[in-house]
């Protein structure tokens, strides 16, 4: 392996950690204040709370269910997902592998809390005029903004490539 592409794995792992204590703090603040006020319903602005739940489903609280053999098989094929993010993330060598660094982050950060708790505990409620979006953590900001920037690099740069070839 060379310089270069130590360098990147390097600087992958070191996005990657970032992520992830990103996300365990904020878990571990919001999990520490309901310990200590035995629950979570803080105004923070008038389009912003937080207030949480603890989401069995995959992202955003979306097919949340209580069967164990569900569960168990949905954190398998999440963790399966890891590792095809992280091979892609290392096969990649343009600006793609740090949103893939970003995604792994976030999507780790929300395994643990699979693993651990059984259960992945959301807290960020967005509302505007009574319309309330899903309740999400840091990790699924990452994963958002990872799946996002991937998006736009496939549609950008991507498509000018094709483009220029014809």
């Amino acid at each position: 392996m060379n310089k270069i592409n130590l360098k990147n794995l390097y600087l992958n792992l070191v996005i990657i950690l970032i992520v992830f204590i990103s996300d365990r703090i904020t878990k571990l603040y919001i999990l520490k204040v309901v310990e200590v006020e035995a629950s979570v319903d803080i105004y923070i602005t008038p389009y912003l709370n937080l207030f949480l739940i603890w989401n069995k489903g995959i992202a955003f609280g979306l097919f949340s269910i209580d069967a164990s053999v569900i569960y168990n098989s949905i954190t398998i094929l999440i963790g399966l997902i890891i590792i095809a993010i992280l091979f892609m993330m290392l096969k990649n060598n343009n600006i793609q592998r740090y949103f893939f660094a970003l995604i792994a982050g976030g999507a780790f950060g929300n395994f643990y809390d699979r693993v651990v708790y059984t259960a992945v505990p959301d807290f960020i409620d967005l509302h505007f005029y009574g319309f309330h979006w899903f309740v999400f953590n840091v990790a699924d900001i990452f994963i958002t903004i990872g799946v996002f920037c991937l998006i736009l690099v496939e549609l950008f740069f991507n498509n000018k490539n094709i483009n220029e070839k014809k």
